[in-house]
């Protein structure tokens, strides 16, 4: 059965595990704290657009495959429906680098209610899948990058600031900003 997006009636309920997390971009209900499960979130993508060029590249985030990701869950009224999936889609489809898609998104302030969501999730077979990346190619990455919605290294830093407003942390981020902010940690 194939239901398009704009097919759904109601409320729209939106998973953000990047940065719209922290920059939206659109007007919502209700914002609160959620977890995907079966989807991670990975600086996976090369960006040609909002934190890159195509020939200097930045890395965003990715919703991959396997594991489970924390973040925001908006939900967005009925009327501004049909606006929001607009915006999105011209906010993170600029490349066609993500696959729109609903998933089972579980409320985390309320474990036993969830929401069918809009998600985005990386597209393993585009270009600019860039997969797992070690530690210092994520840096020099994210150090070149620069687009249209500005610097890379600002990218990884609202996102993991946003996620310390949350209350946990982010390992593999909290490191890349740690090494970003030219802190050296020790095991």
């Amino acid at each position: 059965m194939s239901t398009t997006i704009d097919q759904w009636g109601g409320d729209l309920w939106v998973f953000a595990y990047g940065s719209l997390m922290w920059r939206p971009g659109f007007e919502f209900q209700q914002r609160r704290p959620a977890r995907v499960m079966g989807a991670h979130r990975a600086l996976c993508v090369y960006s040609f657009v909002h934190r890159g060029t195509p020939e200097k590249p930045g890395l965003v985030l990715g919703l991959d495959q396997g594991g489970n990701c924390r973040g925001v869950l908006y939900r967005v009224a009925a009327a501004k429906r049909a606006e929001t999936i607009a915006y999105l889609r011209g906010r993170e489809q600029a490349t066609m680098v993500y696959r729109e898609c609903w998933r089972s998104v579980w409320f985390l302030d309320d474990p036993g209610q969830r929401a069918q969501a809009l998600c985005y999730m990386v597209d393993r077979g585009h270009e600019q899948y860039a997969g797992r990346l070690s530690l210092e190619k994520q840096l020099h990455y994210v150090r070149q990058g620069h687009g249209r919605s500005g610097n890379n290294r600002d990218y990884v830093l609202e996102t993991v600031a946003e996620i310390e407003r949350q209350g946990y942390r982010d390992p593999e981020l909290h490191l890349l900003a740690d090494r970003l902010k030219g802190v050296h940690e020790h095991a």
